[in-house]
């Protein structure tokens, strides 16, 4: 199944227009840890840019499938 792996905040959504084939809900889970660690390692101030924000994995009808708070993870 495609996902697409949206970040999200109350005023601001930054799309994610490729996507990815995931095979199972654990690889899914997997990609989208990868893609914060990601964001983490490019951003000098992880904490205080991204507080607010989380990232949803979201199917091709647009249902959130797995969301996960950034801020929850930042250590």
């Amino acid at each position: 199944m495609r996902c697409y792996f949206h970040l999200v905040s109350s005023h601001e959504t930054i799309p994610d227009d490729a996507g990815i084939e995931v095979l199972d809900p654990g690889a899914m889970q997997y990609f989208a840890l990868q893609a914060i660690q990601e964001i983490r390692q490019e951003t000098h101030q992880f904490d205080e840019e991204w507080q607010g924000w989380r990232l949803d994995v979201v199917c091709p009808a647009g249902s959130v499938l797995l969301s996960i708070p950034l801020d929850a993870i930042a250590h």
